[in-house]
């Protein structure tokens, strides 16, 4: 492991941790996975015990002694020394590390890692009973607490459309506290994700689909036709928007959380832990 002091903000190794953007990040290796960043010891850590196993880090020169010791400890006892044989720790200041995130309040610890291949839909709803299915959820905020949610509640695994963000961007990985590398999650292709398509695959899985949103044909989230399902899978819409009326057509189930006070729907992450809480 070799650890540099930071002299120039304009080294190029350290371009990933500041200017390029989560989508640069993705595609750094095309047609190879490319990186994620992961944020925070916690979310660092989640990673490490998941198999991913960094190559670069920046970290706050005060946090030095606490945080870099423990990673290289759980590196070495999960992968071998050999893991951090090729690492590079980046030290700099707060204000160092402040100019070159772009964060005023910075989280003191950064990894970059190399991203693995995603399962592909068929082999990845094999064994599972309950999945939530993000369909064109756009808010990493949203996305991470909705992974969250499905993680803490049993959930058996998360389905994202070709058009969600990715769960590994770095705000939806430091939402989620790490748990997108706990709970299963794959990415439906762009074929997958147009239209209808993903829905019927999903029956083609042997899958019901419950669509959450308000229609006239909308039951509860607990009408037992639907907790009864041998498999179900629960889709979700972005913010806002919800989903698209065709998607709710083509579902076995629309359904939606009885509200009061005269509130007539929930933040999709709100609602997504009360589904689950439910239906799971």
């Amino acid at each position: 492991m070799e650890t540099i002091k930071i002299s120039d903000l304009n080294t190029e190794e350290l371009s990933i941790f500041g200017e390029t953007s989560e989508i640069q990040l993705y595609r750094y290796y095309e047609p190879e996975p490319g990186i994620f960043i992961a944020e925070s010891p916690n979310v660092v850590m989640r990673a490490i015990e998941a198999g991913h196993v960094p190559f670069r880090m920046l970290v706050e020169d005060k946090l030095y002694d606490k945080e870099i010791p423990p990673i290289v400890s759980e590196l070495d006892r999960l992968h071998g020394p050999e893991s951090t044989a090729g690492l590079t720790v980046y030290v700099g200041d707060h204000e160092t590390l402040k100019d070159l995130t772009g964060y005023a309040l910075v989280k003191g610890l950064w990894c970059a890692f190399r991203r693995s291949p995603v399962m592909g839909l068929r082999e990845f709803c094999e064994g599972k009973r309950r999945l939530a299915v993000l369909f064109d959820v756009v808010n990493p905020t949203n996305v991470g607490a909705i992974v969250r949610s499905a993680a803490a509640m049993g959930v058996d695994g998360v389905v994202l459309t070709h058009g969600s963000v990715n769960p590994l961007y770095r705000r939806a990985s430091r939402v989620s506290m790490g748990t997108v590398f706990q709970i299963p999650w794959t990415m439906a292709t762009k074929d997958e994700s147009e239209g209808v398509n993903l829905i019927g695959l999903l029956h083609e899985f042997g899958f019901e689909t419950a669509a959450m949103a308000l229609t006239d044909k909308s039951v509860g989230i607990n009408d037992t036709r639907v907790k009864n399902a041998e498999k179900l899978a629960i889709v979700l819409g972005t913010e806002g928007d919800g989903l698209p009326t065709e998607v709710i057509e083509a579902c076995t189930h629309t359904i939606k959380i009885p509200m009061y006070h005269g509130v007539d729907s929930l933040n999709v992450a709100a609602a997504s832990a009360v589904a689950f809480w439910e239906l799971v």
